[in-house]
């Protein structure tokens, strides 16, 4: 919306300049988007008059000027074809930035004759469309005088309005606000009731009332239509609407000016002698929707949902109402006999119209956010009196139909709410001038009594509903400025920590993969009933009855569909390196006792594709980071079975194992996705993945929180001792992992598999597997004896798990 100052003060009488303006309307709760001054824009360019114009000696079509100048006299070389001597006209001197064309003078020849400046063309400044020639002034301007100043060019106000205010969509309505902000005096118009001089020979019909309860209208004859007067075409010209002619522009400046859209028909144009407002209709004979040819050109094809004017007996469509009118009954500068409309259209219908066909007009804009019902008649009235002012004619009798929408309920309301609700200490008196100011009507109980106000909010304020709504009048007229600095009350430090055990761990495996270079997805806790079912759910107690959508129907019984697929469309995108996580619940049946928190790790990248031929190192390095994890968040890693060859159908066969604390708590499951999954999930594999279930994960022993102590360093230096056990091909290498170092807690730090070998020198079936045993000494340096007892430990406790030393 936008506005100048000059028209403001049509409504409002006030001193203030147009940047106080904007600050007392943004204060009021009018978000101002941007002040345009296009005088700034003018400034530099004056008034010229040419002393001579000859021929240029290399170009016929130009003309060297000699230009008297504020600068004093320049020559210029000129291409108008109405360039002569004795012409006042624009002068741009040099480093002038010229709006219409876009380019900054220079000085530089042409055509081998230095121009010293440019005479400008009303459409080279942006002061008109088109431009024949250069500006022609009249001779008595003397040289010299500002341009600005001679177009009347003045600031230009643009802002936001906010859809449940209307009423800012008229200057009438912003001159309201800023009289009750005190920023000057509103000025009171009556509106003349024009006296009809026959009656109306056009009758209008109502078959859709839902869609327009109310039509008021009337003829004018003997109108005389052509170009708008000057002070109209500047009006609309200042805040970038086009001057069309007279009848039109009246419209126009009555929708930005009171907030009310007309529209004019040209009598001679329409059949009959009713006006028909229905829903759209389709064709009995072929089904198709009804067209229209609107104003802009377009042809719609419009539904039963859309408002239709129409005229011969309500057979053609002739505008859509509230929205746009057509080009059968548009007016022109022949047009003599016009129909005038005022209707008031339901802002949902209005709404849904201009979003089904894309249409964005003025009326559309300020329908679809409801217009003051109560301006049906007045709106009517004054566009009447200046019609008959501008084109002159004979108005008929008002045709006015159907029943408006009735004005907003009036409610109770305790003036001590504001300072309930906002801390502004504010007379009951000044609470009550705001309102009023505002266009409320306000009741107050008679002296003496203590009952609440009853107020009767104004028709054209229908977002008014309670209380409340009146407080924020209050606030933002009085002014969000002098709203009183309150500290908030002190919250007092909870006694204890404000997560929980299971929310720590989550934190603690959340940074504990990002720092092994994870990246954290989030995704939805639904997924596709077709793949839940390869993931082992899918049940039909778990398919949502209302999806989001159709592909998001069922909870998901794994978070690792849902990876699998955000890998998928990063490689899709370019983007084929991936190693995500995510943390969140998974659904096992349709209780909460179902539910399960897990942490699930994918890894994807080009170099899957070798991973075949790059033995099981990619898998260990996942096993790492499983581990790692584990370990940070206080699971019993020491104490975990690898089980190989029971996991889901979801993992490759001898690529994936679980850990677990016994057959009845499996805590991870992890190793290669089977291909047939991937294939079915339209992602490239290999992947690798993990999922930890944190609920089968026990806590710590001990108190929660309790620090940890100090490390236990010894002061001797650790040694280690390799060995070399042969054991079926079958045998996980962790159980002897496990039983090495076991044989002594106390000495054996760490026991690591540095080499796995099958072939020559071990049997078919069986592979050699390498261990370093790490030896930490406490109390003393440890002996060869001590060794050699130790060693026969770790022998002997690798041998129970049917190991057997390599020689």
């Amino acid at each position: 919306m936008k506005f100048t100052l000059s028209w403001l003060k049509d409504h409002l009488e006030t001193e203030a300049d147009v940047h106080q303006i904007a600050e007392a309307m943004t204060m009021a709760g009018l978000e101002v988007e941007e002040v345009l001054d296009p005088a700034a824009k003018l400034a530099p360019f004056t008034v010229a008059k040419i002393v001579s114009a000859e021929r240029h000696p290399n170009a016929d079509r130009l003309q060297v000027c000699q230009v008297e100048t504020v600068d004093g006299m320049k020559e210029i070389v000129c291409g108008a074809p109405n360039a002569r001597a004795g012409l006042t006209t624009i002068y741009a001197p040099i480093g002038a930035y010229v709006p219409g064309l876009g380019v900054t003078l220079v000085e530089k020849p042409v055509r081998g004759v230095v121009s010293n400046g440019m005479l400008c063309s009303a459409s080279e400044l942006e002061l008109a469309d088109e431009s024949d020639g250069i500006q022609e002034l009249p001779p008595e301007i003397p040289v010299g005088t500002p341009v600005a100043g001679l177009f009347g060019a003045e600031p230009v106000i643009d802002f936001e309005v906010t859809p449940n205010r209307p009423d800012w969509l008229g200057v009438a309505g912003i001159a309201r606000d800023l009289a009750a902000a005190s920023v000057g005096k509103l000025k009171h118009f009556d509106i003349a009731v024009v006296r009809g001089a026959f009656p109306s020979p056009i009758s209008v019909r109502l078959e859709a009332p839902e869609m327009c309860p109310v039509f008021a209208g009337r003829v004018i004859r003997g109108v005389k239509n052509g170009p708008s007067p000057a002070w109209l075409q500047k009006r609309l010209t200042a805040i970038g609407l086009r001057s069309i002619n007279r009848l039109v522009d009246v419209t126009n400046l009555i929708a930005y000016d009171r907030a009310r859209p007309l529209h004019v028909y040209d009598l001679a144009k329409l059949s009959g002698t009713e006006i028909v407002v229905r829903g759209g209709q389709a064709s009995a004979e072929t089904g198709e929707a009804e067209h229209l040819i609107a104003l802009d050109g377009k042809t719609y094809a419009v539904s039963p949902a859309d408002c239709i004017i129409a005229d011969a007996g309500g057979e053609r469509p002739i505008g859509l109402g509230g929205v746009m009118g057509g080009e059968s009954t548009g007016c022109d500068d022949d047009t003599t006999d016009v129909f005038l409309e005022s209707a008031w259209f339901d802002p949902l219908v209005i709404a849904q119209t201009g979003r089904a066909l894309s249409i964005h007009s003025d009326a559309q804009y300020r329908f679809a956010r409801g217009v003051d019902p109560v301006s049906v008649t007045p709106g009517l009235e004054l566009a009447t009196r200046l019609i008959l002012d501008l084109c002159g004619g004979e108005p008929s009798d008002i045709v006015f139909v159907g029943e408006p929408p009735a004005n907003p309920a009036p409610f109770a309301f305790d003036p001590a709410h504001v300072k309930r609700l906002t801390g502004m200490d504010l007379a009951d008196d000044r609470i009550g001038t705001i309102l009023g100011q505002l266009g409320f009507l306000v009741q107050a109980a008679p002296a003496g009594r203590a009952e609440p106000w009853v107020v009767t909010p104004p028709s054209w304020r229908r977002d008014v509903e309670g209380p409340a709504d009146l407080v924020e009048e209050v606030a933002r007229i009085e002014g969000f400025d002098s709203l009183p600095d309150v500290a908030l009350p002190p919250v007092a430090v909870p006694a204890g920590g404000v997560l929980n055990p299971r929310q720590a761990r989550v934190r603690t495996a959340r940074r504990a993969l990002a720092s092994l270079g994870y990246a954290e997805a989030v995704t939805w806790s639904f997924t596709k009933q077709s793949t839940a079912v390869l993931f082992g759910g899918g049940d039909d107690r778990l398919v949502l009855e209302n999806p989001i959508a159709a592909d998001l129907d069922c909870m998901r019984p794994s978070a690792l569909p849902n990876l699998i697929q955000a890998a998928a469309r990063n490689a899709a995108r370019g983007f084929a390196d991936a190693a995500l996580f995510e943390i969140g619940p998974i659904y096992l049946g349709d209780g909460p006792k179902d539910q399960r928190t897990v942490i699930a790790g994918l890894v994807a990248s080009h170099a899957a594709r070798h991973w075949e031929g790059a033995g099981e190192t990619p898998l260990f390095a996942l096993k790492g980071d499983l581990n790692a994890v584990l370990e940070e968040i206080g699971a019993p890693v020491a104490s975990l079975q690898l089980v190989q060859g029971q996991n889901r159908d979801w993992w490759h066969p001898g690529r994936s194992a679980r850990l677990q604390l016994g057959p009845k708590n499996v805590m991870v499951e992890f190793g290669e996705l089977h291909p047939r999954i991937l294939k079915a999930l339209d992602a490239d594999g290999p992947m690798l993945a993990f999922e930890i279930v944190l609920d089968n994960v026990p806590e710590p022993r001990g108190k929660a929180g309790k620090t940890r102590g100090s490390a236990d360093l010894s002061a001797f230096m650790p040694l280690t001792r390799d060995f070399a056990f042969v054991v079926e091909d079958a045998k996980p290498a962790g159980d002897l992992v496990r039983a090495a170092s076991g044989a002594d807690k106390a000495l054996i730090a760490d026991v690591r598999v540095f080499d796995v070998y099958r072939g020559k020198g071990v049997d078919e079936g069986f592979k050699s597997v390498a261990l370093e045993v790490v030896l930490q000494p406490r109390d003393a340096t440890l002996t060869d004896a001590e060794i050699e007892a130790l060693t026969a430990k770790v022998v002997a406790a690798v041998e129970k798990q049917g190991g057997r030393l390599r020689a």
